[in-house]
C-alpha cells in the first residue's frame, strides 16, 4: 500500500491491490490517517475488466450465483432476466435485521477501510465507482449506523454489512458530526449522489468478513499496547513490593527459548536493577503473579505475530462469492466469507488478554494487603497518624478490579465452537467470527479496566515504598512513569473517589499515552 508523506501528523493511504497492514486500518479508524482511492490506469483497469467480464456474461445470458439467481439456499431460483437490477435492493433490504449497539465511529470506519481493501483486490466484479463511492463516505466522515449483533460469520458479516450497501444507496441512518442523520440528507449535503447497485455489487459489498475483520485490527493494536503496559505495571509492582529483580536475569531466560516472553523479561531488566544480587533480607522467590510475570505476559506477546498474520492475511484478502477471474473468465464459487482464521485469533486473544487482568487483580492483591506486601500500609492508605484509622485506601478499588476481572475471565469461553446451522441449511457450519471479535474487544475494555486500577495502585505503592525506605530509588525509567501518573494522580493521603482517576487513566490508556519501550 503506497502511503504519502505525514502532513501534521495526518498521512494518507491510498487503495489498491498491494498489501494494507493492521497500522493502516487502526489510524483510518482514528481520523489520523485519510483513505484515497489509487488513481493508477492499470488499477482501476483491473477493477473495470471484472465489472465488464460480467456485463459481457449477463448479455450472454449466463448464470451467476447472486446475479441472475436468488442467494443462499434460493440459488436455484432464477430471477427473470428484467429484475435482475433490483435483486441487489433486495438483498441488502432484508438483511436489515440488525440489533444491538451500534458500532462506533472510530469501529465503522474501519469496517469501511477493510471492506474497500477486499473489493479493491479486484475479484470482485465492482466498479470503480463502488469503490469511489466507499472513499468519499469516508472523506466525508459519514459513517452508516451499523448495529453491532446479528452475525454469524458466514456467508461473512451479511446483517452489518447490508448497513453499508444501503447507505451507499442513500438509505437508512448514519453518523455525521457525531448525530444520527437520515442517509439521504447526509449525502446531499456532501454533493454525493446514491448508488444504483450493479448487479453482484451487493453481494460484493455484504457477503465478506469485513466487519469481524475490522473489529480484529482495533483489538489487535489495543492488545499489543497492553502487553508493554502490563510489563510496565509489573516492574512498578515489583519495586513497590519490594520484589527480587533477579528473577528476569537474562541467563535464566536464555533457557526457555520463547521469543516474546524473553522481550518481557528484557523489558522488565531495562526497569528493574537485575544485576544487583539479593539484598540482606530479599526472599529468594517472590510469588507467581511477579515471577512468573513474563510467562504471562508472553504467552500473548508470543501470541501477536501469529495474530498479526491472521488477521493481515484476512485483510488483504477478497472474501466474498463468487470471486471474479476476469483475466482468466471464470466465475469461482467457493467459501471464502468464511471467517475462521479470525474466530481463532480472536478466541485466542481474548484468552491471553484476560489472562493479563488476572495477573494484574493478583498484583493488586499483594500490594494492598499488609501481611504480603512487605511493610507498606494496609490498602495502600498514604494516612498517617490519628486519621489513619478513618481512611480506607484503595480497600474498594480492589474489589471493584477484581470484579473487572472475573468479568473478562467469563467471557473467555470461546466463540467459534457455537457454530449453527442457519438459512435452511445452507449456512451450516459458520465461523462465529464477529461474536469472537466482539467479545474479544469487551475482554480488552474490562482488562483495560483493571490497567487503570494498577495503574493507581503501583503510583501509590511506589510512592509509599519510597517513603518507608528513601535509600532505594527506581530506575530512571520508573521514576519518568512516576512523573506521569503523579502529574495525572495526587497521592491518596485522605480518601477520594477514584472513578475520575481511573476514568483518566483510561483515555490515556486507549489514546496510547505513555511511550513505552522500543
Amino acid at each position: 500500500m503506497q502511503h504519502a508523506e505525514p502532513t501534521k501528523n495526518h498521512s494518507t493511504i491510498s487503495f489498491d491491490q498491494s498489501r494494507l497492514q493492521i497500522e493502516d486500518i487502526v489510524s483510518i479508524a482514528n481520523k489520523t490517517a485519510s483513505a484515497a482511492l489509487s488513481p493508477d490506469p492499470l488499477f482501476r483497469a483491473a477493477i473495470t475488466r471484472g465489472a465488464d467480464f460480467l456485463d459481457r456474461l449477463l448479455a450472454e445470458d449466463g448464470t451467476i450465483y447472486g446475479v441472475t439467481t436468488g442467494y443462499g439456499d434460493s440459488c436455484t431460483v432464477e430471477i427473470p432476466p428484467e429484475l435482475i437490477a433490483e435483486l441487489p435492493h433486495h438483498l441488502y433490504t432484508y438483511h436489515g435485521c440488525g440489533l444491538g449497539e451500534y458500532f462506533t465511529p472510530a469501529q465503522t470506519r474501519a469496517v469501511m477501510a477493510v471492506r474497500l481493501a477486499s473489493l479493491c483486490k479486484g475479484y470482485s466484479g465492482v466498479s470503480v465507482g463502488l469503490l469511489e463511492q466507499i472513499t468519499s463516505l469516508l472523506k466525508e466522515d459519514i459513517l452508516p449506523l451499523i448495529p453491532s449483533e446479528g452475525s454469524v460469520g458466514a456467508s461473512g458479516d451479511l446483517t452489518p454489512l447490508s448497513y453499508l450497501a444501503a447507505v451507499l444507496c442513500g438509505e437508512r441512518e448514519v453518523w455525521r458530526d457525531g448525530q444520527h442523520v437520515p442517509a439521504a440528507q447526509a449525502l446531499s449535503e456532501a454533493g454525493i449522489t446514491p448508488l444504483r447497485l450493479r448487479p453482484k455489487e451487493g453481494l460484493a459489498i455484504m457477503n465478506g468478513t469485513a466487519v469481524m475483520t475490522a473489529l480484529a485490527c482495533l483489538a489487535y493494536d489495543r492488545a499489543e499496547y497492553l502487553t508493554k503496559l502490563t510489563t510496565r505495571i509489573t516492574a512498578m509492582a515489583s519495586f513497590a513490593l519490594d520484589g527480587n529483580a533477579k528473577h528476569f536475569d537474562e541467563t535464566l531466560f536464555s533457557v526457555k527459548p520463547h521469543a516474546g516472553m524473553q522481550k518481557v523479561a528484557s523489558w522488565l531488566r531495562q526497569d528493574l536493577q537485575c544485576e544487583q544480587t539479593e539484598r540482606n533480607g530479599k526472599r529468594l522467590q517472590d510469588r507467581y503473579s511477579i515471577r512468573c510475570a513474563p510467562h504471562v505476559i508472553g504467552v500473548l506477546a508470543d501470541a501477536l505475530p501469529f495474530f498479526r498474520q491472521s488477521i493481515e492475511n484476512e485483510l488483504n484478502s477478497a472474501n466474498d462469492n463468487p470471486i471474479i477471474d476476469a483475466e482468466g473468465e471464470h466465475v469461482l464459487h467457493g467459501g471464502h466469507f468464511y471467517g475462521g482464521h479470525i474466530a481463532f485469533a480472536m478466541d485466542g486473544m481474548k484468552n491471553a488478554v484476560a489472562n493479563l487482568a488476572d495477573l494484574l487483580d493478583r498484583q493488586m492483591a499483594l500490594l494492598v494487603d499488609s501481611r504480603y506486601n512487605h511493610d507498606l500500609p494496609s490498602n495502600l492508605s498514604g494516612a498517617v497518624g490519628p486519621r489513619a484509622a478513618i481512611n480506607h485506601g484503595l480497600k474498594a478499588l480492589q474489589i471493584s478490579a477484581s470484579a473487572w476481572t472475573a468479568e473478562a475471565l467469563k467471557l473467555t469461553m470461546p466463540a467459534s465452537v457455537f457454530s449453527r446451522s442457519t438459512e435452511c441449511h445452507n449456512q451450516d457450519k459458520v465461523s462465529m467470527g464477529t461474536i469472537a471479535a466482539r467479545d474479544c474487544l469487551r475482554v480488552l475494555e474490562l482488562t483495560e479496566q483493571v490497567v487503570a486500577a494498577l495503574l493507581i495502585t503501583v503510583r501509590q505503592g511506589v510512592w509509599l515504598r519510597c517513603r518507608h525506605t528513601p535509600a532505594v530509588m527506581p530506575e530512571e525509567s520508573l521514576q519518568q512513569m512516576m512523573a506521569l501518573l503523579s502529574a495525572d494522580i495526587p497521592e491518596i493521603i485522605e480518601d477520594r473517589r477514584l472513578e475520575p482517576d481511573l476514568r483518566l487513566m483510561l483515555e490515556r490508556i486507549r489514546h496510547q499515552n505513555w511511550t513505552l519501550y522500543a
